[in-house]
Protein backbone atom coordinates (compact mmCIF):
# COMPACT_ATOMS: atom_id res chain seq x y z
CA UNK A 1 0.00 0.00 0.00
CA UNK A 2 1.02 3.65 -0.36
CA UNK A 3 1.65 3.83 3.41
CA UNK A 4 4.64 1.50 2.98
CA UNK A 5 6.54 4.29 1.19
CA UNK A 6 6.24 6.38 4.29
CA UNK A 7 3.80 8.84 2.72
CA UNK A 8 0.85 8.45 5.12
CA UNK A 9 -1.04 11.37 3.61
CA UNK A 10 -1.90 9.32 0.53
CA UNK A 11 -3.19 6.41 2.56
CA UNK A 12 -6.87 7.47 2.99
CA UNK A 13 -7.40 8.19 -0.69
CA UNK A 14 -5.66 4.97 -1.71
CA UNK A 15 -7.94 2.97 0.58
CA UNK A 16 -11.00 4.80 -0.76
CA UNK A 17 -9.97 4.11 -4.36
CA UNK A 18 -9.47 0.43 -3.53
CA UNK A 19 -12.81 0.16 -1.77
CA UNK A 20 -14.70 2.06 -4.47
CA UNK A 21 -13.33 -0.35 -7.06
CA UNK A 22 -14.24 -3.40 -5.00
CA UNK A 23 -16.80 -5.76 -6.50
CA UNK A 24 -18.79 -5.94 -3.27
CA UNK A 25 -21.54 -3.27 -3.37
CA UNK A 26 -21.80 -3.23 0.44
CA UNK A 27 -18.12 -2.38 0.75
CA UNK A 28 -18.45 0.45 -1.79
CA UNK A 29 -21.51 1.72 0.08
CA UNK A 30 -19.67 1.68 3.43
CA UNK A 31 -16.72 3.58 1.98
CA UNK A 32 -19.05 6.32 0.65
CA UNK A 33 -20.68 6.57 4.08
CA UNK A 34 -17.21 7.14 5.58
CA UNK A 35 -16.51 9.92 3.08
CA UNK A 36 -16.58 12.72 5.65
CA UNK A 37 -13.95 10.91 7.77
CA UNK A 38 -11.72 10.50 4.71
CA UNK A 39 -12.18 14.19 3.81
CA UNK A 40 -11.21 15.16 7.36
CA UNK A 41 -8.08 13.02 7.12
CA UNK A 42 -7.14 14.62 3.79
CA UNK A 43 -7.78 18.20 4.88
CA UNK A 44 -9.71 20.88 2.96
CA UNK A 45 -7.07 21.54 0.28
CA UNK A 46 -6.71 17.91 -0.83
CA UNK A 47 -10.44 17.26 -0.50
CA UNK A 48 -10.97 20.00 -3.12
CA UNK A 49 -8.09 19.06 -5.43
CA UNK A 50 -8.10 15.26 -5.20
CA UNK A 51 -11.19 13.77 -3.56
CA UNK A 52 -13.90 15.78 -5.35
CA UNK A 53 -12.37 15.38 -8.87
CA UNK A 54 -11.97 11.65 -8.17
CA UNK A 55 -15.63 11.37 -7.11
CA UNK A 56 -16.81 13.42 -10.11
CA UNK A 57 -14.94 11.16 -12.53
CA UNK A 58 -16.04 7.86 -11.02
CA UNK A 59 -19.80 8.45 -10.95
CA UNK A 60 -21.05 5.21 -12.45
CA UNK A 61 -22.19 2.76 -9.84
CA UNK A 62 -25.13 1.04 -8.14
CA UNK A 63 -27.96 3.44 -7.36
CA UNK A 64 -27.69 2.96 -3.59
CA UNK A 65 -23.99 3.98 -3.67
CA UNK A 66 -24.86 7.09 -5.71
CA UNK A 67 -27.73 7.89 -3.35
CA UNK A 68 -25.38 7.76 -0.35
CA UNK A 69 -22.89 9.96 -2.22
CA UNK A 70 -25.55 12.56 -3.12
CA UNK A 71 -26.62 12.71 0.52
CA UNK A 72 -23.06 13.00 1.88
CA UNK A 73 -22.13 15.88 -0.44
CA UNK A 74 -25.00 17.99 0.92
CA UNK A 75 -23.18 18.37 4.24
CA UNK A 76 -19.64 18.74 2.85
CA UNK A 77 -19.33 22.56 2.98
CA UNK A 78 -17.09 22.63 6.07
CA UNK A 79 -14.92 19.83 4.68
CA UNK A 80 -14.03 21.80 1.53
CA UNK A 81 -13.08 24.94 3.46
CA UNK A 82 -16.41 26.66 4.18
CA UNK A 83 -18.81 28.84 2.12
CA UNK A 84 -16.15 30.49 -0.05
CA UNK A 85 -15.23 27.11 -1.56
CA UNK A 86 -18.73 25.57 -1.53
CA UNK A 87 -18.88 25.83 -5.36
CA UNK A 88 -16.35 22.95 -5.53
CA UNK A 89 -19.22 20.62 -4.59
CA UNK A 90 -21.25 21.55 -7.67
CA UNK A 91 -19.54 19.32 -10.34
CA UNK A 92 -20.18 15.94 -8.62
CA UNK A 93 -23.71 16.98 -7.64
CA UNK A 94 -24.41 18.18 -11.19
CA UNK A 95 -23.45 14.73 -12.53
CA UNK A 96 -25.64 13.04 -9.90
CA UNK A 97 -28.58 15.30 -10.82
CA UNK A 98 -28.58 13.84 -14.35
CA UNK A 99 -28.53 10.09 -13.59
CA UNK A 100 -31.42 7.88 -14.61
CA UNK A 101 -32.58 6.78 -11.14
CA UNK A 102 -35.15 9.27 -9.78
CA UNK A 103 -34.28 8.75 -6.10
CA UNK A 104 -30.63 9.65 -6.74
CA UNK A 105 -31.58 12.75 -8.76
CA UNK A 106 -33.98 13.90 -6.05
CA UNK A 107 -31.34 13.50 -3.36
CA UNK A 108 -28.78 15.40 -5.50
CA UNK A 109 -31.30 18.24 -5.98
CA UNK A 110 -32.00 18.26 -2.23
CA UNK A 111 -28.25 18.59 -1.53
CA UNK A 112 -27.89 21.31 -4.18
CA UNK A 113 -30.77 23.26 -2.63
CA UNK A 114 -29.10 22.91 0.77
CA UNK A 115 -25.70 24.21 -0.38
CA UNK A 116 -27.22 26.99 -2.52
CA UNK A 117 -27.91 28.97 0.68
CA UNK A 118 -24.21 28.80 1.53
CA UNK A 119 -23.17 30.54 -1.72
CA UNK A 120 -22.56 34.27 -1.57
CA UNK A 121 -24.69 36.24 -4.13
CA UNK A 122 -21.56 36.63 -6.33
CA UNK A 123 -20.75 32.89 -6.23
CA UNK A 124 -24.40 32.10 -6.80
CA UNK A 125 -24.35 34.00 -10.11
CA UNK A 126 -20.88 32.83 -11.07
CA UNK A 127 -21.25 29.12 -10.29
CA UNK A 128 -24.75 28.02 -9.21
CA UNK A 129 -26.91 29.78 -11.81
CA UNK A 130 -24.79 28.49 -14.77
CA UNK A 131 -25.27 24.97 -13.37
CA UNK A 132 -29.05 25.48 -13.25
CA UNK A 133 -29.04 26.78 -16.83
CA UNK A 134 -26.95 23.82 -18.02
CA UNK A 135 -29.36 21.41 -16.39
CA UNK A 136 -32.39 23.29 -17.75
CA UNK A 137 -31.12 23.08 -21.32
CA UNK A 138 -29.69 19.56 -21.06
CA UNK A 139 -30.35 17.02 -23.82
CA UNK A 140 -31.72 14.39 -21.44
CA UNK A 141 -35.03 14.90 -19.68
CA UNK A 142 -33.35 13.77 -16.43
CA UNK A 143 -31.29 16.93 -16.17
CA UNK A 144 -34.25 19.16 -17.12
CA UNK A 145 -36.46 17.62 -14.40
CA UNK A 146 -33.69 18.24 -11.83
CA UNK A 147 -33.42 21.89 -12.88
CA UNK A 148 -37.08 22.50 -11.95
CA UNK A 149 -36.29 22.08 -8.26
CA UNK A 150 -33.44 24.62 -8.27
CA UNK A 151 -35.03 27.80 -9.67
CA UNK A 152 -36.76 28.92 -6.50
CA UNK A 153 -33.61 28.69 -4.31
CA UNK A 154 -31.46 30.96 -6.46
CA UNK A 155 -34.10 33.41 -7.82
CA UNK A 156 -34.42 35.75 -4.78
CA UNK A 157 -30.67 36.41 -4.52
CA UNK A 158 -29.68 37.27 -8.12
CA UNK A 159 -29.74 40.44 -10.23
CA UNK A 160 -32.81 41.38 -12.28
CA UNK A 161 -31.16 40.39 -15.58
CA UNK A 162 -30.44 36.88 -14.27
CA UNK A 163 -33.96 36.76 -12.80
CA UNK A 164 -35.40 37.34 -16.28
CA UNK A 165 -33.26 34.48 -17.65
CA UNK A 166 -34.39 32.15 -14.86
CA UNK A 167 -38.06 32.96 -15.56
CA UNK A 168 -37.49 32.28 -19.26
CA UNK A 169 -35.92 28.89 -18.52
CA UNK A 170 -38.80 27.98 -16.21
CA UNK A 171 -41.32 28.99 -18.91
CA UNK A 172 -39.68 26.76 -21.47
CA UNK A 173 -39.63 23.78 -19.06
CA UNK A 174 -43.35 24.23 -18.40
CA UNK A 175 -43.98 23.63 -22.10
CA UNK A 176 -41.29 20.95 -22.56
CA UNK A 177 -42.04 18.11 -25.00
CA UNK A 178 -41.44 15.47 -22.30
CA UNK A 179 -44.35 14.93 -19.87
CA UNK A 180 -41.91 14.06 -17.04
CA UNK A 181 -40.34 17.52 -17.33
CA UNK A 182 -43.73 19.29 -17.40
CA UNK A 183 -44.70 17.21 -14.36
CA UNK A 184 -41.55 18.33 -12.51
CA UNK A 185 -42.22 21.97 -13.48
CA UNK A 186 -45.87 21.72 -12.36
CA UNK A 187 -44.80 20.27 -9.00
CA UNK A 188 -42.50 23.28 -8.39
CA UNK A 189 -44.84 25.94 -9.82
CA UNK A 190 -46.31 26.95 -6.45
CA UNK A 191 -42.90 27.07 -4.79
CA UNK A 192 -41.50 29.23 -7.62
CA UNK A 193 -44.52 31.54 -7.53
CA UNK A 194 -43.85 32.29 -3.84
CA UNK A 195 -40.41 33.82 -4.59
CA UNK A 196 -41.53 35.83 -7.62
CA UNK A 197 -42.56 39.49 -7.60
CA UNK A 198 -46.36 39.90 -7.75
CA UNK A 199 -46.40 41.37 -11.29
CA UNK A 200 -44.56 38.28 -12.60
CA UNK A 201 -46.91 35.98 -10.70
CA UNK A 202 -49.77 37.54 -12.67
CA UNK A 203 -47.98 37.85 -16.01
CA UNK A 204 -45.85 34.69 -16.02
CA UNK A 205 -47.12 32.16 -13.50
CA UNK A 206 -50.86 32.43 -14.15
CA UNK A 207 -50.58 31.63 -17.91
CA UNK A 208 -48.22 28.75 -17.10
CA UNK A 209 -50.66 27.52 -14.45
CA UNK A 210 -53.56 27.66 -16.91
CA UNK A 211 -51.57 25.72 -19.53
CA UNK A 212 -50.40 23.05 -17.11
CA UNK A 213 -53.91 22.70 -15.68
CA UNK A 214 -55.18 21.86 -19.17
CA UNK A 215 -52.21 19.66 -20.12
CA UNK A 216 -53.00 16.48 -22.07
CA UNK A 217 -51.45 14.36 -19.28
CA UNK A 218 -53.58 14.00 -16.14
CA UNK A 219 -50.41 13.51 -14.04
CA UNK A 220 -49.42 17.09 -14.97
CA UNK A 221 -52.92 18.53 -14.46
CA UNK A 222 -53.21 17.12 -10.94
CA UNK A 223 -49.90 18.72 -9.91
CA UNK A 224 -51.18 22.05 -11.20
CA UNK A 225 -54.06 21.72 -8.71
CA UNK A 226 -51.50 21.44 -5.92
CA UNK A 227 -49.79 24.62 -7.17
CA UNK A 228 -53.17 26.36 -7.17
CA UNK A 229 -53.12 26.51 -3.34
CA UNK A 230 -49.78 28.40 -3.27
CA UNK A 231 -50.77 30.74 -6.10
CA UNK A 232 -54.15 31.55 -4.55
CA UNK A 233 -52.46 32.62 -1.31
CA UNK A 234 -50.47 35.27 -3.19
CA UNK A 235 -53.38 37.06 -4.89
CA UNK A 236 -56.12 39.38 -3.71
CA UNK A 237 -59.76 38.32 -4.09
CA UNK A 238 -60.55 40.22 -7.34
CA UNK A 239 -57.48 38.74 -9.05
CA UNK A 240 -58.35 35.30 -7.76
CA UNK A 241 -61.81 35.45 -9.28
CA UNK A 242 -60.45 36.51 -12.66
CA UNK A 243 -57.18 34.57 -12.84
CA UNK A 244 -57.45 31.37 -10.80
CA UNK A 245 -61.09 30.41 -10.37
CA UNK A 246 -61.84 29.57 -14.05
CA UNK A 247 -58.97 27.05 -14.00
CA UNK A 248 -60.01 25.63 -10.62
CA UNK A 249 -63.64 25.22 -11.75
CA UNK A 250 -62.37 23.33 -14.76
CA UNK A 251 -60.25 21.06 -12.48
CA UNK A 252 -63.24 20.15 -10.26
CA UNK A 253 -64.98 18.79 -13.38
CA UNK A 254 -61.88 17.27 -15.00
CA UNK A 255 -62.45 14.13 -17.05
CA UNK A 256 -59.73 12.29 -15.09
CA UNK A 257 -60.76 11.09 -11.61
CA UNK A 258 -57.16 11.56 -10.40
CA UNK A 259 -57.39 15.31 -10.95
CA UNK A 260 -60.79 15.50 -9.22
CA UNK A 261 -59.33 13.41 -6.38
CA UNK A 262 -56.48 15.91 -6.01
CA UNK A 263 -59.01 18.78 -5.83
CA UNK A 264 -60.92 16.90 -3.10
CA UNK A 265 -57.71 16.11 -1.24
CA UNK A 266 -56.57 19.75 -1.24
CA UNK A 267 -60.05 21.17 -0.66
CA UNK A 268 -59.55 22.58 2.85
CA UNK A 269 -56.30 24.29 1.83
CA UNK A 270 -57.99 25.73 -1.28
CA UNK A 271 -60.87 26.95 0.87
CA UNK A 272 -58.51 28.83 3.21
CA UNK A 273 -56.53 30.25 0.29
CA UNK A 274 -59.52 31.68 -1.62
CA UNK A 275 -61.39 33.19 1.35
CA UNK A 276 -65.05 33.18 2.51
CA UNK A 277 -66.81 34.86 -0.45
CA UNK A 278 -65.43 32.58 -3.16
CA UNK A 279 -65.96 29.61 -0.84
CA UNK A 280 -69.64 30.43 -0.55
CA UNK A 281 -70.23 31.07 -4.23
CA UNK A 282 -67.86 28.61 -5.88
CA UNK A 283 -66.51 25.99 -3.54
CA UNK A 284 -69.82 24.88 -1.99
CA UNK A 285 -71.23 23.76 -5.39
CA UNK A 286 -67.85 22.23 -6.28
CA UNK A 287 -67.84 20.32 -2.98
CA UNK A 288 -71.35 19.02 -3.67
CA UNK A 289 -70.14 17.67 -7.03
CA UNK A 290 -67.18 15.94 -5.41
CA UNK A 291 -69.44 14.28 -2.81
CA UNK A 292 -71.62 12.81 -5.57
CA UNK A 293 -68.72 12.02 -7.94
CA UNK A 294 -69.01 8.82 -9.95
CA UNK A 295 -65.62 7.57 -8.66
CA UNK A 296 -65.55 6.14 -5.13
CA UNK A 297 -61.99 7.41 -4.49
CA UNK A 298 -63.10 10.99 -5.15
CA UNK A 299 -66.18 10.62 -2.93
CA UNK A 300 -64.01 9.16 -0.15
CA UNK A 301 -61.50 12.04 -0.38
CA UNK A 302 -64.42 14.51 -0.27
CA UNK A 303 -66.02 12.68 2.67
CA UNK A 304 -62.75 12.98 4.62
CA UNK A 305 -62.97 16.76 4.26
CA UNK A 306 -66.62 17.22 5.32
CA UNK A 307 -65.92 18.29 8.90
CA UNK A 308 -62.94 20.52 8.01
CA UNK A 309 -64.86 22.17 5.16
CA UNK A 310 -67.87 22.88 7.38
CA UNK A 311 -65.66 24.19 10.21
CA UNK A 312 -63.97 26.69 7.89
CA UNK A 313 -67.16 28.04 6.36
CA UNK A 314 -67.79 31.75 7.19
CA UNK A 315 -69.44 32.08 10.63
CA UNK A 316 -72.54 34.02 9.55
CA UNK A 317 -75.00 31.71 7.88
CA UNK A 318 -72.73 28.68 8.36
CA UNK A 319 -75.46 26.55 9.91
CA UNK A 320 -77.92 27.26 7.10
CA UNK A 321 -75.25 26.56 4.48
CA UNK A 322 -74.46 23.18 6.01
CA UNK A 323 -78.07 22.18 6.62
CA UNK A 324 -79.26 23.13 3.13
CA UNK A 325 -76.25 22.50 0.92
CA UNK A 326 -73.94 19.95 2.57
CA UNK A 327 -76.07 17.70 4.79
CA UNK A 328 -78.32 16.33 2.02
CA UNK A 329 -75.18 15.04 0.24
CA UNK A 330 -73.76 13.65 3.47
CA UNK A 331 -76.98 11.69 4.00
CA UNK A 332 -76.49 10.08 0.60
CA UNK A 333 -72.94 9.02 1.52
CA UNK A 334 -74.14 7.19 4.65
CA UNK A 335 -75.69 4.57 2.39
CA UNK A 336 -72.94 4.65 -0.27
CA UNK A 337 -72.18 1.37 -2.01
CA UNK A 338 -68.44 1.69 -1.32
CA UNK A 339 -67.20 0.85 2.17
CA UNK A 340 -64.17 3.18 1.94
CA UNK A 341 -66.50 6.12 1.33
CA UNK A 342 -68.70 5.17 4.30
CA UNK A 343 -65.66 4.61 6.49
CA UNK A 344 -64.12 7.98 5.51
CA UNK A 345 -67.38 9.73 6.35
CA UNK A 346 -67.79 7.85 9.66
CA UNK A 347 -64.34 9.04 10.76
CA UNK A 348 -65.37 12.73 10.58
CA UNK A 349 -69.18 12.93 10.68
CA UNK A 350 -69.37 13.01 14.48
CA UNK A 351 -67.42 16.29 14.39
CA UNK A 352 -70.40 17.97 12.71
CA UNK A 353 -72.33 17.78 15.99
CA UNK A 354 -70.13 20.45 17.61
CA UNK A 355 -70.68 22.73 14.58
CA UNK A 356 -74.46 22.22 14.29
CA UNK A 357 -75.37 22.22 17.99
CA UNK A 358 -77.66 20.09 20.15
CA UNK A 359 -81.04 20.36 18.38
CA UNK A 360 -79.73 19.75 14.86
CA UNK A 361 -77.58 16.86 16.10
CA UNK A 362 -80.56 15.15 17.74
CA UNK A 363 -82.88 15.73 14.81
CA UNK A 364 -80.60 15.26 11.80
CA UNK A 365 -77.31 13.64 12.78
CA UNK A 366 -78.36 10.97 15.28
CA UNK A 367 -80.36 9.00 12.67
CA UNK A 368 -77.22 9.00 10.46
CA UNK A 369 -75.03 7.80 13.36
CA UNK A 370 -77.54 5.04 14.07
CA UNK A 371 -77.50 3.91 10.45
CA UNK A 372 -73.69 3.82 10.53
CA UNK A 373 -73.62 1.90 13.81
CA UNK A 374 -75.60 -0.84 12.10
CA UNK A 375 -73.46 -0.84 8.95
CA UNK A 376 -72.16 -4.25 7.90
CA UNK A 377 -68.63 -2.85 7.54
CA UNK A 378 -66.76 -3.10 10.89
CA UNK A 379 -64.56 -0.10 10.10
CA UNK A 380 -67.61 2.17 9.78
CA UNK A 381 -68.93 0.98 13.16
CA UNK A 382 -65.53 1.42 14.81
CA UNK A 383 -65.15 4.96 13.44
CA UNK A 384 -68.52 5.91 14.91
CA UNK A 385 -67.83 4.34 18.31
CA UNK A 386 -64.32 5.87 18.43
CA UNK A 387 -65.74 9.37 18.10
CA UNK A 388 -68.73 9.18 20.43
CA UNK A 389 -67.11 11.56 22.90
CA UNK A 390 -67.62 14.67 20.73
CA UNK A 391 -71.36 13.89 20.38
CA UNK A 392 -71.49 13.22 24.12
CA UNK A 393 -70.16 16.78 24.72
CA UNK A 394 -72.94 18.28 22.61
CA UNK A 395 -76.04 16.29 23.53
CA UNK A 396 -75.09 14.79 26.91
CA UNK A 397 -74.81 11.22 28.08
CA UNK A 398 -78.54 10.68 28.74
CA UNK A 399 -79.63 11.59 25.24
CA UNK A 400 -76.77 9.51 23.84
CA UNK A 401 -77.80 6.48 25.87
CA UNK A 402 -81.43 6.75 24.75
CA UNK A 403 -80.55 6.93 21.09
CA UNK A 404 -77.30 5.10 20.37
CA UNK A 405 -76.96 2.58 23.19
CA UNK A 406 -79.92 0.44 22.15
CA UNK A 407 -78.14 -0.01 18.79
CA UNK A 408 -74.90 -1.00 20.54
CA UNK A 409 -76.78 -3.46 22.78
CA UNK A 410 -78.54 -4.89 19.74
CA UNK A 411 -75.18 -5.50 18.04
CA UNK A 412 -73.82 -7.01 21.25
CA UNK A 413 -76.56 -9.62 21.15
CA UNK A 414 -76.46 -10.17 17.40
CA UNK A 415 -77.00 -13.73 16.17
CA UNK A 416 -73.75 -13.61 14.14
CA UNK A 417 -70.87 -14.22 16.53
CA UNK A 418 -68.44 -12.10 14.49
CA UNK A 419 -70.66 -9.04 15.01
CA UNK A 420 -70.69 -9.73 18.77
CA UNK A 421 -66.91 -10.12 18.66
CA UNK A 422 -66.49 -6.75 16.94
CA UNK A 423 -68.54 -4.98 19.63
CA UNK A 424 -66.53 -6.63 22.43
CA UNK A 425 -63.37 -5.18 20.92
CA UNK A 426 -64.91 -1.68 21.05
CA UNK A 427 -65.98 -2.01 24.70
CA UNK A 428 -62.82 -0.60 26.39
CA UNK A 429 -63.04 2.36 23.99
CA UNK A 430 -66.70 2.93 24.88
CA UNK A 431 -65.94 2.55 28.58
CA UNK A 432 -63.30 5.28 28.35
CA UNK A 433 -65.70 7.61 26.54
CA UNK A 434 -68.77 7.02 28.72
CA UNK A 435 -67.17 6.83 32.18
CA UNK A 436 -67.36 4.28 35.00
CA UNK A 437 -70.74 5.13 36.49
CA UNK A 438 -72.58 5.06 33.18
CA UNK A 439 -70.73 1.91 32.10
CA UNK A 440 -71.72 0.02 35.26
CA UNK A 441 -75.31 1.06 34.82
CA UNK A 442 -75.70 0.26 31.12
CA UNK A 443 -73.00 -2.05 29.79
CA UNK A 444 -71.54 -4.08 32.63
CA UNK A 445 -74.19 -6.78 32.44
CA UNK A 446 -73.42 -7.19 28.72
CA UNK A 447 -69.74 -7.76 29.43
CA UNK A 448 -70.57 -10.43 31.99
CA UNK A 449 -73.09 -12.11 29.66
CA UNK A 450 -70.38 -12.58 27.02
CA UNK A 451 -68.40 -14.70 29.48
CA UNK A 452 -71.04 -17.43 29.15
CA UNK A 453 -71.50 -17.13 25.37
CA UNK A 454 -71.77 -20.47 23.54
CA UNK A 455 -68.91 -19.51 21.16
CA UNK A 456 -65.41 -19.94 22.63
CA UNK A 457 -63.96 -16.99 20.64
CA UNK A 458 -66.50 -14.70 22.33
CA UNK A 459 -65.74 -16.06 25.81
CA UNK A 460 -62.01 -15.58 25.17
CA UNK A 461 -62.47 -12.02 23.85
CA UNK A 462 -64.76 -11.21 26.82
CA UNK A 463 -62.00 -12.35 29.20
CA UNK A 464 -59.42 -10.07 27.52
CA UNK A 465 -61.99 -7.29 27.53
CA UNK A 466 -62.32 -7.51 31.34
CA UNK A 467 -58.56 -7.05 31.74
CA UNK A 468 -58.65 -3.93 29.53
CA UNK A 469 -61.60 -2.55 31.52
CA UNK A 470 -59.73 -3.09 34.81
CA UNK A 471 -56.75 -1.24 33.28
CA UNK A 472 -59.13 1.67 32.59
CA UNK A 473 -61.16 1.71 35.81
CA UNK A 474 -58.66 0.33 38.36
CA UNK A 475 -58.35 -2.61 40.78
CA UNK A 476 -60.84 -1.20 43.29
CA UNK A 477 -63.58 -1.18 40.64
CA UNK A 478 -62.62 -4.75 39.71
CA UNK A 479 -62.92 -5.89 43.32
CA UNK A 480 -66.44 -4.55 43.78
CA UNK A 481 -67.88 -5.02 40.30
CA UNK A 482 -66.11 -7.74 38.34
CA UNK A 483 -64.40 -10.22 40.66
CA UNK A 484 -67.52 -11.31 42.63
CA UNK A 485 -69.45 -11.99 39.39
CA UNK A 486 -66.53 -13.91 37.84
CA UNK A 487 -66.00 -16.02 40.94
CA UNK A 488 -69.71 -16.82 41.22
CA UNK A 489 -69.36 -18.67 37.90
CA UNK A 490 -67.13 -21.22 39.67
CA UNK A 491 -70.31 -22.90 40.87
CA UNK A 492 -72.01 -22.96 37.45
CA UNK A 493 -73.35 -26.39 36.48
CA UNK A 494 -71.80 -26.01 32.98
CA UNK A 495 -68.10 -26.96 33.18
CA UNK A 496 -67.26 -24.57 30.28
CA UNK A 497 -68.43 -21.65 32.39
CA UNK A 498 -66.42 -22.93 35.38
CA UNK A 499 -63.38 -22.95 33.09
CA UNK A 500 -64.13 -19.35 32.05
CA UNK A 501 -63.71 -18.40 35.73
CA UNK A 502 -60.17 -19.80 35.58
CA UNK A 503 -59.38 -17.98 32.31
CA UNK A 504 -60.59 -14.70 33.87
CA UNK A 505 -58.47 -15.28 36.99
CA UNK A 506 -55.44 -15.88 34.72
CA UNK A 507 -55.78 -12.56 32.96
CA UNK A 508 -57.04 -10.50 35.94
CA UNK A 509 -54.51 -11.63 38.57
CA UNK A 510 -51.67 -9.43 37.27
CA UNK A 511 -53.87 -6.37 36.72
CA UNK A 512 -55.66 -6.68 40.09
CA UNK A 513 -52.46 -7.25 42.08
CA UNK A 514 -51.42 -9.49 44.97
CA UNK A 515 -53.98 -8.55 47.60
CA UNK A 516 -57.14 -9.18 45.54
CA UNK A 517 -55.64 -12.32 43.96
CA UNK A 518 -54.64 -13.82 47.33
CA UNK A 519 -57.77 -12.83 49.24
CA UNK A 520 -60.51 -13.40 46.66
CA UNK A 521 -59.33 -15.40 43.65
CA UNK A 522 -56.90 -17.98 45.04
CA UNK A 523 -59.39 -19.69 47.45
CA UNK A 524 -61.85 -20.28 44.57
CA UNK A 525 -59.12 -21.69 42.29
CA UNK A 526 -57.91 -24.05 45.02
CA UNK A 527 -61.47 -25.18 45.70
CA UNK A 528 -61.92 -26.02 41.99
CA UNK A 529 -59.00 -28.48 42.21
CA UNK A 530 -61.50 -31.12 43.27
CA UNK A 531 -63.86 -30.49 40.33
CA UNK A 532 -65.32 -33.70 38.86
CA UNK A 533 -64.32 -32.70 35.30
CA UNK A 534 -60.66 -33.40 34.41
CA UNK A 535 -60.55 -30.41 31.98
CA UNK A 536 -61.34 -28.08 34.87
CA UNK A 537 -58.75 -29.76 37.14
CA UNK A 538 -55.89 -29.42 34.67
CA UNK A 539 -56.88 -25.80 34.02
CA UNK A 540 -56.60 -25.26 37.79
CA UNK A 541 -52.97 -26.45 37.53
CA UNK A 542 -52.39 -24.08 34.59
CA UNK A 543 -54.03 -21.19 36.51
CA UNK A 544 -51.88 -21.78 39.58
CA UNK A 545 -48.80 -21.69 37.34
CA UNK A 546 -50.01 -18.38 35.84
CA UNK A 547 -50.93 -16.62 39.12
CA UNK A 548 -48.00 -18.09 41.11
CA UNK A 549 -45.64 -15.17 40.35
CA UNK A 550 -48.22 -12.73 41.80
CA UNK A 551 -48.42 -14.63 45.14
CA UNK A 552 -45.87 -14.41 47.94
CA UNK A 553 -43.66 -17.37 48.77
CA UNK A 554 -45.38 -18.45 52.02
CA UNK A 555 -48.70 -18.65 50.15
CA UNK A 556 -47.09 -20.79 47.45
CA UNK A 557 -45.63 -23.19 50.02
CA UNK A 558 -48.65 -23.43 52.34
CA UNK A 559 -51.61 -23.26 49.97
CA UNK A 560 -50.52 -23.92 46.38
CA UNK A 561 -47.92 -26.66 46.80
CA UNK A 562 -50.24 -29.19 48.57
CA UNK A 563 -52.92 -28.76 45.90
CA UNK A 564 -50.43 -29.21 43.03
CA UNK A 565 -49.01 -32.30 44.77
CA UNK A 566 -52.53 -33.69 45.03
CA UNK A 567 -53.19 -32.96 41.33
CA UNK A 568 -49.83 -34.57 40.51
CA UNK A 569 -51.28 -37.87 41.79
CA UNK A 570 -54.50 -37.50 39.73
CA UNK A 571 -55.86 -40.40 37.69
CA UNK A 572 -55.98 -38.26 34.54
CA UNK A 573 -52.74 -38.07 32.53
CA UNK A 574 -53.24 -34.43 31.47
CA UNK A 575 -53.98 -33.25 35.00
CA UNK A 576 -50.81 -34.99 36.21
CA UNK A 577 -48.72 -33.46 33.41
CA UNK A 578 -49.87 -29.86 33.98
CA UNK A 579 -49.57 -30.16 37.78
CA UNK A 580 -45.98 -31.36 37.49
CA UNK A 581 -45.19 -28.61 34.95
CA UNK A 582 -46.60 -25.98 37.33
CA UNK A 583 -44.51 -27.38 40.22
CA UNK A 584 -41.36 -27.12 38.07
CA UNK A 585 -42.09 -23.59 36.79
CA UNK A 586 -42.92 -22.30 40.29
CA UNK A 587 -39.83 -24.11 41.73
CA UNK A 588 -41.98 -26.13 44.15
CA UNK A 589 -40.89 -29.59 42.92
Amino acid sequence: MAGADGDDSLYPIAVLIDELRNEDVQLRLNSIKKLSTIALALGVERTRTELLPFLTDTIYDEDEVLLALAEQLGSFTVLVGGPEYVHCLLPPLESLATVEETVVRDKAVESLRKISHEHSPVDLEAHFVPLVKRLASGDWFTSRTSACGLFSVCYPRVSSTVKAEIRQHFRSLCSDDTPMVRRAAASKLGEFAKVLELEYVKNDIIPLFANLASDEQDSVRLLAVEACVSIAQLLVEEDLEALVMPTLRQATEDKSWRVRYMVADKFSELQQAVGPEITKNDLVPAFQNLLKDCEAEVRAAGAHKVKEFCENLPGDGREALIMNHILPYVKELVTDTNQHVKSALASVIMGLSTILGKDNTIEHLLPLFLAQLKDECPEVRLNIISNLDCVNEVIGIRQLSQSLLPAIVELAEDAKWRVRLAIIEYMPLLAGQLGMEFFDEQLNSLCMAWLVDHVYAIREAATNNLTKLVDKFGAEWAQTTIVPKVLAMANDPNYLHRMTTLFCVNSLSETCGQEITTKHMLPIVLKMASDPVANVRFNVAKSLQKIGPVLDNSMLQMEVKPILQKLGQDDDMDVKYFAQEAMTVLALA
